[in-house]
């Protein structure tokens, strides 16, 4: 599909846009202009082209890895939005990261974390984890990060409670990595006195599954 008409595809009212992802993975000549439409004025090419990465970054990682640094660059932009799609690209680029990029930038990535804006910190605790698992050598740093959730400050209380909640569940997806289980479960046993019963909920099925399984404090 030539660039123009991808564009013009993409801002058509009821896009298929997973459809669109699909035939450039297999013409891919046009994913540069798809970059570029990151930055247009227009909401619909912009928000287009994000959504259109995306999907590629789950089926075809291999043809967005030349395009890291553009995502990279996106992390620290005004555009949250943008930053999300970049958390969540650059961590489905970890299963073909063969340059090991990701383990430079890894701390820069999860800095969010800290705060102000808790859906920024939501989604990369959930990167984190999909990258741990891609990328199991970065466990260790990556529980360090995400265990800092307990201390960060967002907008009020509320949201750290909701961020707990996202830190148990992607601590969860590769808890048989961690090395230092101790920390992990003295957060999560924490949160069994959580105000927000979703996140207490959370802790309880964690521990369900491995406070009984052996796994003793370090």
């Amino acid at each position: 599909m030539p660039e123009k008409d991808v564009i013009r595809a993409l801002t058509r009212k009821g896009a298929n846009v997973a459809r669109i992802a699909e035939m450039v993975a297999h013409k891919p000549q046009s994913l540069p202009q798809i970059l570029e439409g990151l930055h247009s004025k227009d909401p619909r090419v912009k928000y287009g082209c994000a959504k259109l990465l995306r999907i590629l970054s789950e089926k075809r990682p291999e043809l967005l890895y030349p395009m890291f640094d553009s995502f990279v660059g996106l992390l620290d932009g005004k555009n949250k939005i943008l930053q999300w799609d970049a958390a969540f690209i650059l961590a489905e680029l970890a299963g073909v990261d063969t340059e090991r990029r990701l383990q430079s930038i890894v701390d820069r990535y999860l800095a969010s974390i800290s705060g102000p804006v808790m859906i920024t910190a939501a989604n990369v605790i959930r990167g984190g984890a999909t990258i741990a698992r891609a990328q199991p050598w970065l466990t260790e740093r990556i529980t360090r990060e995400i265990l800092k959730v307990e201390r960060a400050e967002y907008q009020t209380e509320e949201c750290r409670n909701v961020a707990l909640g996202h830190a148990i569940e992607s601590l969860d997806r590769f808890f048989d990595q961690i090395e230092s289980k101790g920390p992990v479960l003295e957060l999560v046993r924490r949160q069994l006195r959580n105000t927000r019963s979703a996140t207490r909920e959370k802790a309880e099925r964690f521990l369900q599954r491995h406070a009984a399984s052996g796994a003793d404090l370090q």
